[in-house]
This record gives C-alpha cells, structure tokens and sequence, in this order.
C-alpha cells in the first residue's frame, strides 16, 4: 500500500515510531520461529559483520544502537554466549557458526517481506527519507547527550 504525499501526515516521532514498530514486529515475527529476541538479534549483527570484537566494544555498540543500559547489553551478549550463537576468546567475542546461519537465516526471511514493505516507493524518496531520519537521529542523540 503506498500513501501518497498529500494525505501522509508530516514527519514526527509519532509517524517514526509507528513505522519503526511495524517494521520491527514483521522482525520479531521472524526472530520468534528462531527463539532469538529483537535485542539478541541487533547485538548478533556486528559480531557477525565486523567479529571478533572485544566484548566492551560489542557491548558499546549495542548501548549505541538500542540506546539501552551497558549493563543490559552486556547481559543480552551473555544471552548470546549461553545461547551458543556467539563465543568468547578472553575478552573477544565472534559469532559462532550457529549465530552465522541463524543470522543468514534471518536475513533471507526476512529479504522478501522488506521487499514488499519498500515496494512502490522511489529510490529518490527513500533518500529523502533517510536523510531526514539521519538528521532527526543525530539530533536526538545530540539531546541524550546533552541531558
């Protein structure tokens, strides 16, 4: 379903946050059928792109992503560890073969519906799209920041 742009309502954290819970409850959909939850998942992705990391560095970029407590990432990486989809080596930690697939896994699952979800819309709107998300998400963090 595509909306056009002079019955959408204009940018707010309410439009934003709409978006973001649709998209993420597809997301979660697909995690569930895994066992693997929307934080285990954000936290098995850089280890999967950019491993080994060292464990406060993962743990940072969880804080950064989900802006959440280092605390509480580092738990959810402990999850990850029990979980048998990531390991540690001392302070490194990597995804294990099992994150790798289930990571692969989720992708493809999820490839045809986000497919879909974007269907309709312009490269040239996405664009704009995501510039204004980007500015929108440095001046929120600017505020966290500043607080």
């Amino acid at each position: 379903m595509t909306t056009t742009t002079t019955t959408a309502p204009p940018v707010d954290s309410r439009v934003i946050g709409l978006a973001h819970y649709a998209a993420r409850a597809v997301l979660e959909r697909v995690l569930s059928r895994h066992g693997v939850t929307f934080q285990q998942q954000i936290t098995l992705r850089p280890a999967v792109a950019d491993g080994p990391l060292d464990r406060e560095a993962l743990a940072g970029r969880v804080v950064a992503s989900l802006k959440i407590d280092p605390a509480e990432a580092r738990a959810v990486i402990g999850e990850l560890l029990a979980k048998g989809l990531l390991a540690a080596d001392g302070e490194s930690i990597r995804a294990t073969d099992a994150g790798r697939t289930l990571h692969d896994t989720v992708t493809a699952e999820t490839a045809p519906v986000t497919a879909r979800i974007y269907a309709g819309i312009s490269a040239e709107d996405r664009a704009v799209a995501g510039r204004v998300l980007t500015t929108i998400t440095e001046g929120a963090e600017a505020e966290l920041a500043a607080m």
